[in-house]
């Protein structure tokens, strides 16, 4: 994947959760574990897409 798409992709996931952070009302502890969660999505896939953490292709959740 080019750098610029990386790039691209991390710019827009941040406007995402900038957008839901600002207009969407919630708790202030539910705010707290999506931008935990997102976050660590985000860094799992970077590390995918360096060849780091190998291919997130063989990990299932659920059945």
């Amino acid at each position: 994947m080019p750098l610029i798409q990386v790039v691209i992709v991390l710019v827009a996931v941040g406007v995402l959760l900038w957008l839901v952070n600002s207009y969407i009302p919630m708790q202030a502890t539910i705010k707290k574990i999506l931008n935990v969660v997102v976050i660590i999505a985000v860094v799992l896939w970077l590390l995918s897409v360096f060849g780091i953490l190998g291919s997130l292709s063989g990990i299932r959740i659920g059945r």
